[in-house]
């Protein structure tokens, strides 16, 4: 005791350093600890940022799986019903109204929600639009009339329902899409976008072509579950998106250059019309090529194997529609290497080529090599999708984001009055030029026609281009004497399950 007495003041020295030291290295570690958590924080929020627009590009996109599926779909129920009721009820009137149904309802949807999403938010028009077309498609398989007659006007409203839903998926799944893209990786967006979209929609279009097969495998000559069944499951796309789509949010670019009140649509239309012209012309010109000859696909097909067994014929599509899907790829893969416009041209004046080609030798390949008549129909499909990737794109680019809806349902929707005009001009066209051989010819020569110009007045985006018009399109209002500061709103939250 006494010896810890006399050496007090020397040890209470020692522990005095000790516990300053102690303190020290404790504040130091403190200090270090919430330096390292603020770093992961900043490191984080970048990361759930990202995480958050990689979600909403993937189930921004993955609904258009309907538009492909139930374009498709309706050329093999429309080969089920003439087997079923015959040509005497479902006559051609009847046959191009149940084909062309969907895209007079597709035309209100693309510009209906243009408009919406532009004025109101991309999130509502995408969890609107999936409503939609789960409703019609539910409506079109329980098609009912006390006459066929009936049962078929029923299903002609019902694909109608399914159009408004599916056409507003063009502008409300592609914008959000493309601005999500944009956000974390801008000089991949053209290939991520045509991923999430057009290559989705022929996905579609190969799923269409497969369910038929399977279910007349299974049914046989039972054609009345294989058409309601057919229709029915179109469904499953968009109801296996909608959870997902309620937890989405709007897209960064859209919370900070959206116009939601007093759109100075003059100075707009003064700035873009030659942009919609363009976009709207190349759109309406592809469609009236490319929708009839997938609508009708089942038809040509038939036409050239009268004697094949249904369930070979529908098995001849999948093959053919599989054709999508490598052309759609390429052209994925040149829009980011080569460019928008390079890409487009390239694609439809090889695609007129070929079609040329199907013409002049279309007797010989349809009586002595029907599998080459295959091939050679397949590849000038996969050209026209190798071209039509750009479609979307450019519409989604070209535009900034305050009107980048209502431009791109504008232009998609001249799509579908090609489309439609295509699919009521297609029996005539066959009639009046002696078959199959003459829609061919006409829609490859003004295939290469719409090459050239595209070429000639195209506008090329690069990675930049949508933060790039934004900004350009601001400065553009304010000396023109808007109001920018009105512009925008406030920025959106992360979704949840992102967290």
């Amino acid at each position: 005791m006494g010896s810890y007495n006399s050496s007090s003041p020397s040890s209470n020295s020692k522990f005095a350093v000790y516990e300053a030291d102690v303190d020290h290295i404790i504040c130091k570690t403190v200090d270090e600890q919430a330096s390292s958590s603020t770093s992961a924080s900043i490191q984080t929020t970048p990361k759930r940022k990202t995480s958050a627009s990689i979600f909403n590009v993937i189930f921004s996109g993955f609904a258009l799986l309907s538009d492909g599926y139930q374009s498709g779909v309706i050329t093999f129920v429309n080969l089920f019903l003439k087997h079923i009721y015959g040509t005497d009820i479902l006559d051609e009137a009847m046959l191009s109204r149940l084909s062309y149904a969907m895209f007079v309802g597709a035309v209100v949807g693309q510009l209906g929600f243009g408009l919406i999403i532009d004025r109101i938010g991309r999130k509502i028009g995408l969890i609107a639009t999936t409503a939609l077309v789960i409703i019609g498609a539910a409506l079109s398989c329980a098609s009912n009339g006390t006459t066929p007659t009936g049962l078929l006007w029923m299903m002609v409203i019902a694909r109608g329902v399914i159009g408004v839903g599916v056409g507003g998926e063009y502008p409300c799944s592609s914008v959000s899409a493309g601005e999500s893209a944009d956000e974390f990786a801008p000089a991949k967006r053209g290939t991520i976008f045509i991923f999430v979209t057009n290559f989705v929609i022929d996905v579609g279009y190969v799923v269409s072509a497969l369910v038929p097969v399977i279910l007349l495998a299974i049914f046989k000559d039972n054609l009345e579950p294989v058409w309601r069944l057919c229709l029915g499951l179109g469904i499953l796309p968009p109801l296996s998106v909608l959870y997902f789509r309620l937890k989405m949010a709007d897209s960064k670019a859209y919370a900070a250059g959206a116009i939601k009140r007093k759109v100075p649509y003059l100075l707009i239309i003064k700035r873009y019309w030659p942009r919609v012209l363009i976009t709207s012309g190349l759109w309406f010109v592809y469609d009236f090529i490319a929708y009839p000859n997938g609508v009708f696909s089942s038809i040509i097909i038939s036409t050239v194997a009268k004697d094949e067994a249904l369930i070979i014929i529908v098995a001849w599509n999948i093959l053919l529609y599989s054709f999508y899907l490598p052309g759609s790829i390429g052209g994925a893969l040149s829009v980011d290497k080569i460019g928008r416009r390079k890409t487009l041209t390239f694609g439809l004046i090889t695609q007129g080529v070929i079609g040329m080609i199907i013409g002049g030798v279309y007797f010989l390949v349809t009586e002595r090599c029907f599998p080459m008549f295959i091939i050679m129909y397949g590849l000038f499909l996969a050209m026209g999708e190798f071209a039509g990737d750009c479609m979307g794109l450019n519409a989604m680019e070209l535009f900034p984001t305050a009107v980048r809806g209502t431009c791109y349902g504008i232009a998609s929707a001249f799509g579908k009055v090609g489309a439609t005009v295509g699919t009521l001009a297609f029996v005539p066209m066959q009639h009046t030029m002696g078959g199959v051989r003459g829609p061919f010819l006409v829609g490859s020569g003004i295939a290469i026609v719409a090459g050239i110009i595209a070429w000639l007045f195209l506008p090329d985006i690069g990675p930049e281009g949508l933060m790039e018009e934004d900004e350009a399109f601001k400065a553009y209002l304010a000396k023109n004497g808007y109001d920018v500061s009105q512009m925008g709103h406030a920025t959106p939250a992360a979704p949840s399950s992102s967290e």
